[in-house]
């Protein structure tokens, strides 16, 4: 079966790889969709994001959708030719975070496609992938292609629980990229009073719009954007942080109002704060890292319609042109969320 495989920056390959077997309790599916995350363009560009480095060749994904082929023995649970949303978590259930309710935070996490450990967990973009029954939401209803966005989903609907009430309340989003399109979604689900959006483009921005945002503004264009609010000790009551810059959560400390919530979901490396402005308006820095059981929810409020996120996969493409898809992932004046298309 054919993989995506990254041996290093700007190094990716398309490999045969031997064809796997479910186990017990185990699936075999048949790749139909697999999403090109953040993370996989940071192996793809640079070999790594901040301290995680390519030490060894790496299967690339983890947003993947198929439908199942075999079942292995106790995995009644699921029939062929089924179609499910995969997630990527995979926690061990044994470490003490697993037993305190934090599998996001599992010591021995398997999460595909991670260079956190070593040797790697190996990614999802393959023709063919082994699953635990345990790992798949059953997606009737919903395309390939929305299926495959159940992982990026959950990651925001992480974010947004570890936020809190959001209902009434003022929300800013900082970088326009997937993550924050959907974090606009979950926050006008949630019921937020007024959304504002900041990023560099207006593609990102004109996205932001188009899905509930009140106010999109671009910051290489207005970089006192967010001035006014920033009146009266500032007017923001939470502000997810998506774009993983500095100066992106550095211009937004000004706006928020003193007691306001900065949910941190980017990842671009340590950053250089102003610890003075966070202290004594009294801001809560919580930060956001995965997801668990989000992802059965997200697949749920897929189907039922509350959450709409066709308008966010801008692009396919083949297999065999992959690499076509990482480029075209990279380019945020045109693409949003970059899909490749296994079968």
């Amino acid at each position: 079966m054919k993989t995506i495989v990254a041996h290093g920056a700007h190094d990716l390959r398309i490999e045969e790889r031997e064809m796997p077997s479910p186990g017990p309790g185990q699936v075999l599916i048949r790749l139909e969709t697999g999403g090109i995350c953040g993370s996989d363009l940071h192996y793809y560009h640079h070999g790594g994001f901040g301290p995680v480095r390519l030490k060894e060749p790496m299967i690339l994904g983890h947003e993947v959708a198929g439908i199942v082929e075999s079942l292995g023995p106790e995995a009644q649970a699921l029939h062929r030719g089924q179609r499910v949303a995969v997630s990527p978590s995979r926690p061990c259930r044994a470490c003490r975070f697993c037993h305190a309710g934090q599998p996001n935070q599992c010591l021995n996490m398997r999460f595909y496609g991670s260079a956190m450990p070593f040797p790697h967990i190996q990614g999802a973009f393959r023709e063919y992938l082994v699953a635990d029954v345990a790992q798949c939401a059953p997606a009737e209803g919903l395309t390939a292609g929305e299926a495959a966005m159940a992982e990026p989903l959950s990651v925001v609907l992480h974010a947004a629980n570890r936020a809190g009430v959001l209902l009434g309340k003022r929300v800013l989003v900082t970088g326009c990229g997937p993550i924050g399109a959907l974090a606009v979604l979950v926050a006008r689900a949630a019921g937020a009073a007024e959304i504002i959006a900041t990023d560099l483009t207006d593609f990102t921005l004109n996205m932001a719009l188009k899905l509930g945002a009140d106010r999109a503004i671009n910051m290489g264009q207005e970089p006192d954007g967010l001035a006014p609010y920033a009146s009266d000790k500032g007017q923001v009551d939470v502000l997810f942080e998506c774009s993983g810059a500095a100066p992106a959560l550095v211009g937004a400390i000004p706006a928020m109002r003193p007691g306001g919530i900065i949910m941190q979901l980017g990842l671009g490396g340590d950053m250089t704060l102003p610890m003075q402005a966070i202290t004594a308006k009294e801001l809560q820095m919580r930060g956001s890292f995965r997801f668990h059981e989000e992802f059965f929810t997200a697949v749920r409020l897929m189907q039922s319609g509350r959450i709409d996120v066709k308008p966010l996969i801008t692009h396919e493409v083949a297999l065999d042109k992959a690499e076509e898809g990482f480029k075209l992932a990279s380019d945020r004046a045109q693409a949003m969320k970059a899909q490749i298309r296994f079968s």
